[in-house]
């Protein structure tokens, strides 16, 4: 399942993000945001081809917010406004100019969005 593998991939480099502190320069926290990006790209997508798997309609739906929603009611995710939230950042990501949002990106993933993510990789290891 190539979905799969580029989340695993996208998840692996986003590990990368615990090896940088603030203050970042310019360079990092723009590479980190994409980092973040770019892992969340990659479970949305997954978790889509998951539920198409396991005859979900609502998978044929190209919209990020409705997959997330499906994957909760499906059991595939365990909390849905923390899925929400990172969409939320996902979107603020055409906003990392601005230091601030960019940085809280940053945190929030740290804080967040890296174990939300790994815990939708174990999740979809069972799935498969």
């Amino acid at each position: 399942m190539k979905k799969y593998e580029n989340f695993c991939a996208a998840l692996a480099n986003l590990k990368e993000i615990y090896n940088y502190d603030e203050p970042y320069n310019t360079v990092v926290l723009t590479g980190l945001v994409g980092l973040y990006e770019i892992c969340f790209e990659q479970s949305w997508k997954m978790m889509k081809e998951l539920l198409a798997d396991q005859g979900y309609e609502e998978s044929a739906t190209g919209s990020p917010k409705m997959i997330l929603k499906t994957a909760f009611k499906a059991g595939l995710i365990t909390d849905e406004s923390l899925w929400l939230a990172a969409l939320v950042a996902r979107n603020n990501v055409s906003h990392a100019y601005n230091e601030k949002i960019a940085c809280d990106i940053v945190r929030q993933t740290k804080d967040s969005f890296y174990n939300m993510f790994e815990q939708l990789k174990r999740q979809a290891e069972e799935w498969r």
